[in-house]
């Protein structure tokens, strides 16, 4: 057996009381307590969402089956109606298109892995009982069902055991059916009958353990359980609902997804089931239905993929579920001694600091943070709000914004004592997205100005003159950014049509490319990281409610949401920050009305657990 000293190249250390900077994963002895412990990451009890890779064709009414990170999804209708038999496969990180079934369809129940899968029935117009199996690399047809239908829930785990129950078929009446059939890789099997007949029900599970939860028409909130011989009538859904994404593996437990009420009703609600009872989770970010049937994932690390946003609109969009993520927290710092909002930030919580801004006069004031309190040091040349910023609390740069009467192109540069007024930008910025490690290097992107509302503009900073380089794809303003001059960040914002935005772009030092969108919308908030791989967005405002508490990670290709904000806020100023490790977000406006914050809150984002071992 390998000893610790082999896994680990140390061995267990002897101390007094505790190390004062232990590596998560390190085992110590505590002289004091005569007990071992040991140190390992804080990690989510809850489910969240975040943004994954998007699909190449949007449909709705798909089927899908296999793991987050090993994923099919297969057939679907778009607008039309357009039946489909186009596959792809998802790695976890983006999808790739493989072989096409042999008939196009959609709402067939579905069941397997990524390496033996099986598509049954669903309505190629008109409703089928054809049947297919997947072996990692083509479609086979198979034996038929025994009853032609569509939008049935379905449970399985492989191509050779399925389950299909409910359903919507051709009459006689009734229509929705409440046939189960029972596949055992060569024959359908009619067994024991749903007790309401639907269709549009969710499914998840095996051919021994399923769930079959909500339903049409209308939409239901009843849930059966099947225990391999007969379905029980449960606790209903909290929502009444249909047409939602399913992820679980048994008959106590799994998750409904988003969904419908009626034609015109979309959900973003979410609610898992323990085998007792329903409990409402954390949302998807956008209201969505018919992501299909399959159960798709576990309730710690499932998806919600494609599916319908609103009547005749579909999307690409991928959402990955997961419990048990590494997290940080907030807590409460310092206040500052001025309540502003719309003021900039850069540095850590440790050492930050805090300039200009207005309540409702814009201030010139400067406030340094040294991890408990703020102090006032030298004030900005000018009196403004909604700056661009960059640097840290020794040398910084504020650039851009607004007077109260104008929009300004002024530069100020921060040597960590006093501001020095430097050459000017090229164009005018209120409201940019910034990034930069000093007052010597710094970009500029977006904003707006006393004509346009929504600019693209981007320019950077190379400690002596700002020059114009390549725009953003959208132009918008309250957005925020981080970052490097050559690799930097984006996101959010408010462009005046009037729409919020979720969009995220990243710049490599010479362009601008779209990559996965924020989970929540919202303008003049905070943020923070290091460069286009790492970094965090806090609070902001959004259309309802006014000001937010979210709080996203960026992890180079996904937006996480994680612990909220002690009080939610907009317009208030981020740091720059140190990747997603430290943070400060400092007064701002925790409503809608014309009140001011002094509030400020620090971010750890290496929240750790110390566990006692016991030694008797």
């Amino acid at each position: 057996m390998a000893e610790y000293k082999e896994i680990h190249g140390t061995k267990i250390r002897n101390y007094t009381t505790n190390p004062d900077n232990p590596i998560t994963g390190e085992v110590w002895y505590n002289d004091t307590d005569n007990v071992l412990k040991f140190q390992y990451p804080t990690v989510t009890t809850v489910g969240s969402w975040s943004t994954g890779g998007s699909v190449n064709t949007a449909r709705g009414d798909s089927g899908g089956f296999g793991t987050q990170s090993a994923q099919l999804f297969a057939g679907g209708e778009t607008p039309g109606p357009n039946f489909h038999a186009q596959t792809e496969s998802y790695d976890g990180t983006s999808w790739t298109e493989v072989n096409d079934m042999n008939t196009a369809r959609k709402c067939g129940g579905s069941a397997g892995t990524l390496t033996s899968g099986i598509f049954y029935g669903g309505n190629s117009s008109p409703y089928t009982n054809v049947v297919e199996t997947w072996n990692g690399t083509n479609w086979t047809n198979g034996t038929a069902m025994n009853t032609a239908r569509s939008d049935q829930g379905s449970a399985g785990v492989s191509s050779t055991s399925a389950l299909g129950f409910g359903g919507t078929g051709s009459p006689p009446s009734p229509i929705y059916k409440d046939f189960t059939e029972l596949w055992n890789g060569s024959s359908w099997t009619e067994v024991a009958d749903l007790n309401t007949g639907r269709g549009d029900n969710m499914g998840c599970g095996t051919v021994t353990s399923a769930l079959s939860a909500g339903g049409a028409s209308p939409a239901k909130a009843v849930t059966e359980s099947w225990n391999g011989s007969n379905w029980t009538e449960v606790a209903d859904l909290a929502v009444v609902g249909m047409n939602a994404g399913s992820i679980g593996s048994s008959n106590t437990d799994g998750l409904m997804v988003g969904g419908a009420n009626d034609s015109t009703d979309y959900f973003k609600t979410v609610e898992q089931w323990n085998g007792t009872s329903w409990s409402e989770q954390a949302d998807l970010p956008v209201e969505v239905r018919t992501q299909g049937t399959g159960a798709r994932g576990t309730t710690t690390a499932g998806l919600s993929v494609s599916g319908q946003i609103s009547p005749g609109a579909q999307t690409t969009a991928t959402y990955e579920w997961n419990v048990g993520l590494p997290v940080g927290a907030w807590s409460t710092g310092g206040s500052l001694n001025l309540e502003r909002r719309l003021a900039s930030g850069v540095g850590t919580k440790d050492a930050g600091l805090v300039f200009g801004g207005d309540n409702p006069g814009m201030f010139a004031n400067t406030e340094s943070y040294n991890g408990t309190s703020f102090t006032e040091v030298n004030d900005l040349n000018a009196a403004k709000r909604q700056m661009g910023q960059a640097g840290t609390q020794t040398s910084a740069l504020g650039f851009g914004g607004y007077t109260g009467t104008a929009y300004i192109d002024d530069t100020e540069s921060w040597n960590g004592t006093n501001w020095t007024e430097v050459n000017d930008m090229n164009n005018a910025h209120s409201g940019p997205g910034s990034a930069g490690v000093s007052n010597t290097s710094a970009l500029c992107a977006g904003g707006n100005d006393s004509t346009t509302n929504n600019l693209t503009l981007t320019e950077s900073w190379n400690g002596t003159n700002w020059t114009e380089v390549n725009d953003l794809n959208t132009g918008r303003t309250g957005l925020q950014g981080h970052g490097t001059k050559t690799s930097a960040l984006v996101y959010g914002g408010y462009d005046y049509s009037p729409n919020i935005t979720t969009k995220t772009e990243s710049w490599n030092g010479t362009n601008w490319t779209e990559v996965s969108d924020l989970n929540q919308a919202r303008y003049n908030f905070g943020g923070s990281g290091t460069d286009n791989t790492i970094g965090m967005c806090y609070g902001g405002d959004a259309l309802s409610p006014t000001a937010i508490a979210n709080t996203e990670l960026w992890t180079g290709s996904s937006w996480t949401e994680v612990a909220d904000l002690s009080i939610a806020r907009g317009s208030e100023a981020g740091s720059r920050g140190v990747g997603t490790t430290s943070a400060l977000c400092s007064g701002g406006n925790p409503g809608s009305g014309p009140e001011r914050t002094s509030a400020v809150e620090e971010w750890s984002g290496s929240a750790v657990t110390t566990k006692t071992v016991s030694t008797d």
